[in-house]
């Protein structure tokens, strides 16, 4: 099976599956030199964790991580990292019943279609704890682009229904998103969104949203011509994640009701420095970082996983059948994927940094 890395210079290839031994995961192209501990890394995949609040799934899971190579002395060799995490809260017996009738919603259909022979154990490969990896490879590279000044940030900007009113300053993400469990910059809007998420897991459904992320301090000049542009590698970053069905840079959709006089972004003088007036592109024109900040919006379906009764098609018998699941799931996945989002975006940035000669390939620092 292919298709399990992503990076060209920065690296990350993962590995395992929900319900197996564990999550791992393998970083390529980190220059030697660069201090690495497990603390690095672990404060992410605490992020990630679930059963932290009554919006996320009850499995618990502590997520402890392992480096197993490429780390002497507390700084990185240049050789591959490799990470690992033990699944240790894996309870199966509810997908056996149901492991020959593939969940709507899910990617059970499609596995079976094209390789016949599946992990129907929480969806294997294509159950969001594979993003455990990632996260764990997301660690690494914000480590490293904050050596050179650039921050990634993600917020929830949307939940079952509800929008924050208005564009939160960054001092306000950095203050409010860890303190509320829907990660929203604006405490009221975080409790509105809570309360339709949990009533409409209360009815046995789920809900969805979308997420914003940022990247502060993001040199010019990131992104080639023509098919390696950076904003391409970041929509395939963010639509690798399972549960995101559209991604947008800047303004996005917006721009397509606009006129090209009302779109086109002023380029104005910022001090000594030349920079756009109000950042319409998302810090990205013609596929290349213009050293503005860098804002990507991400949709994210509900959460496929849920109570109420579902149609479906035995794969045995090869006759319609009626499911209804019951299991540990998430009512809604936004607040657990902002780490993630967070992850694709800097490894995304990492490795055209390392691309484009703003970090060496060989040496820290």
């Amino acid at each position: 099976m292919s298709g399990n890395s992503f990076g060209k210079v920065f690296r990350v290839t993962t590995f395992g599956e929900s319900h197996g031994n564990g999550i791992g995961v393998v970083v390529e192209g980190v220059p030697a030199g660069m201090p690495l501990s497990d603390v690095d890394v672990q404060k992410e995949l605490d992020r990630r964790r679930p059963a932290q609040s009554a919006i996320s799934s009850p499995r618990k899971e502590l997520d402890r991580v392992r480096i197993l190579s490429g780390v002497f002395q507390g700084r990185t060799l240049g050789t591959p990292i490799c990470l690992w995490v033990e699944n240790v809260d894996v309870k199966s017996e509810p997908y056996e019943v149901i492991k020959s009738k593939p969940r709507p919603g899910h990617a059970d259909l499609s596995y079976w279609l094209k390789f016949g022979h599946v992990d129907y154990r929480g969806g294997g490969r294509a159950a969001g704890r594979e993003t455990v990896a990632r996260v764990a490879g997301g660690a690494i590279a914000k480590k490293l682009l904050g050596y050179h000044g650039v921050r990634v940030l993600g917020h929830v900007i949307e939940a079952a229904g509800v929008k924050i009113k208005r564009a939160p300053s960054l001092q306000e993400i950095e203050r409010n998103v860890e303190k509320n469990p829907m990660r929203c910059a604006d405490p009221e809007t975080a409790k509105l969104m809570e309360e339709e998420v949990l009533r409409a897991w209360r009815e046995g459904d789920s809900t969805g949203g979308v997420i914003e992320v940022l990247a502060i301090g993001v040199p010019p000049g990131l992104g080639e011509p023509v098919f390696d542009k950076l904003d391409a590698d970041i929509a395939k970053g963010m639509m690798s994640i399972g549960a995101v069905k559209g991604v947008e840079i800047g303004e996005g959709f917006r721009l397509a009701r606009l006129r090209g006089s009302q779109a086109n972004d002023p380029i104005v003088l910022k001090g000594e420095k030349i920079g756009l007036e109000k950042n319409y592109c998302g810090g990205i024109l013609g596929g290349i970082s213009t050293g503005e900040t860098i804002v990507v919006r991400i949709a994210v379906k509900p959460t496929p996983s849920i109570s109420l009764p579902q149609r479906t098609v035995d794969l045995e018998t090869m006759k319609e059948a009626t499911i209804q699941l019951s299991g540990r799931f998430d009512p809604n996945l936004c607040p657990r994927i902002v780490p993630v989002a967070e992850a694709m975006l800097a490894i995304t940035l990492a490795d055209h940094m390392i691309r484009s000669g703003k970090i060496h390939p060989n040496r820290f620092g």
